[in-house]
């Protein structure tokens, strides 16, 4: 099981904002690079909204980053789509045998590491911004222009 597509969309969708400022981010524009739905974009535009990552105006179309790229980690765009609880990235199965020797004591086992491996990960996510994403992607096609992304007409 993998962690929902929801981070890594948000990162594409941040992303095409910090390289596109020059142009109208519209989520029909953004679903075409993400080769997905508009609503899709929308529905996640506004959780990136709501965590103070984009700014978005009623009636007005488009996003923008609502501050610099080097200022959000990947951790603030994790927690900003609720990719998963607090201490809840690894799931235990919850009704074990508890006659059972290791149905009994499995989930204290195994519970503190799962811990100890999220917060790793996100000590990781910690260290790397969106300029560091966005700098990779512009590492890899420089020269391209990002209005080859708009696909919608």
């Amino acid at each position: 099981m993998n962690i929902s597509t929801r981070f890594s969309v948000a990162i594409h969708i941040l992303s095409i904002l910090e390289l596109n400022k020059s142009g109208l981010s519209t989520s029909d524009y953004i679903a075409g690079s993400v080769n997905t739905n508009p609503v899709v974009i929308r529905r996640l535009t506004g959780m990136l909204n709501k965590a103070g990552l984009v700014e978005v105006r009623p009636g007005v179309a488009g996003a923008k980053l609502k501050g610099s790229a080097a200022e959000i980690s990947l951790l603030d765009i994790y927690r900003a789509v609720q990719v998963v609880q607090e201490n809840n990235l690894f799931a235990v199965h919850e009704q074990p045998n508890v006659k059972c020797p290791v149905g009994k004591n499995i989930q204290d086992a195994i519970v503190p590491v799962f811990s100890l491996a999220q917060n790793a990960m996100e000590r990781v996510l910690q260290e790397v911004t969106l300029q560091d994403i966005v700098q990779s992607i512009s590492h890899k096609d420089s020269g391209k222009d990002i209005d080859a992304c708009n696909l919608e007409g």
